[in-house]
């Protein structure tokens, strides 16, 4: 059952940066915590997705393809301290967004208005998680651990009141808390894990018609928090089913800044949602021989159907992925790709539809 558990685990985690919902990058996952002795994993991925609209009032004017490709790496250690005790330390890159209208969008917010033309949007974040395990008698196992967020963004919209915005680089903390039970015999496993909420306090450089010149500005930023809950079992010989839910609050997430907020026609967030949302992930993984073993994942994210903002025009998903292990000796490698059918999505401006995108990704394990 080894290998089987090895590439559901990785499948999940390899195929491409998570596409969920608000501006997630990467699903934080305990699963670290159960490799057994010294552990060491590199992943790198890439998801590039195309993403594009057609205007609501004026038939016929596109907005062009406004989502680049993005890539997204993560770093895991993982340590033995004692029998009962095991400690991880996860690199990634929790958050992000990238939003880049072309030059030529015949998309207006308002004639005579450019609107979204070259509009741009970078949310850059770098995370560092420290978990702790502590196993009790009746395989049950306690989890916590802290979590500390860099964050930095930019915005450009030159065609809605030559407005800019620049933010301070901010680092700040949150908490884990899980708790786990497993039942080795068949593979089987349930764990439960909590991941608090980190405010960001930034400083801010806006600029637009309304300020000429450009002021200083504070915007207070929730990164929301989070429940997730991921299980696997055995169901046959060598095959494992494995799975998670994560519940994530994203309706406490917003980007408000105070002069965009003053440009006349303005009367909501730069950024704002008004759903949680709710991901399922669902696979089946098995291995083959001693040395290969491979698994496919399905993904699913609730449609919701209410107008979604202009700089992140998507409404759920639905995904399929495939992914294979080659393990030789103490080191395993993982490769896996995953197509995503994004959901359709209206914004003031217009209707999002017929939209997709393609992940894939590496992975490298190694046991000492």
């Amino acid at each position: 059952m080894k290998y089987a558990v090895g590439a559901a685990v990785l499948a999940a985690v390899t195929t491409g940066p998570a596409f969920a919902g608000g501006i997630e990058r990467s699903v934080p996952s305990v699963g670290i915590l159960f490799e057994q002795g010294t552990y060491v994993e590199l992943g790198f991925s890439r998801f590039s997705p195309d993403v594009s609209g057609k205007s609501r009032s004026a038939p016929g004017l596109g907005s062009g393809d406004m989502a680049p490709g993005y890539n997204s790496y993560a770093l895991a250690f993982k340590q033995d301290l004692g029998e009962s005790v095991d400690v991880a330390l996860i690199l990634d890159e929790p958050i992000g967004a990238d939003v880049a209208y072309p030059s030529g969008t015949n998309y207006p917010y308002g004639v005579p208005s450019p609107g979204l033309a070259n509009a741009r949007a970078d949310i850059n974040s770098t995370g560092l998680t420290a978990l702790l395990r502590y196993e009790l008698p009746s395989n049950i196992s306690l989890i916590g651990g802290v979590r500390a967020l860099k964050t930095s963004g930019t915005v450009a919209l030159p065609g809605i009141g030559s407005y800019s915005m620049t933010s301070s680089t901010e680092t700040d903390f949150g908490y884990v808390l899980g708790i786990a039970w497993e039942k080795p015999e068949i593979a089987a496993r349930v764990a439960l894990t909590y991941n608090s909420s980190i405010t960001h306090d930034f400083n801010t450089w806006e600029e637009s018609l309304v300020n000429p010149g450009g002021s200083a500005t504070k915007l207070e930023t929730e990164i929301p928090q989070s429940l997730m809950l991921e299980f696997q079992t055995g169901v046959a010989a060598d095959t494992l089913l494995f799975g998670s839910i994560r519940w994530v609050d994203w309706t406490a997430f917003e980007i408000d800044p105070t002069v965009y907020g003053q440009i006349p026609g303005i009367t909501d967030a730069l950024v704002s949602y008004s759903n949680d949302v709710i991901t399922y992930n669902l696979g089946l993984g098995r291995k083959f021989n001693d040395n290969w073993s491979g698994a496919i994942l399905v993904g699913y994210e609730k449609h919701e159907g209410d107008e979604v903002g202009n700089l992140g025009p998507t409404d759920g998903f639905r995904s399929i992925g495939l992914a294979a292990t080659y393990t030789r000796g103490a080191m395993e490698v993982t490769g896996g790709v995953r197509y995503v059918e994004i959901g359709d999505a209206t914004t003031s401006l217009g209707k999002f539809d017929g939209n997709d995108g393609l992940g894939f990704g590496v992975r490298v394990g190694y046991r000492f």
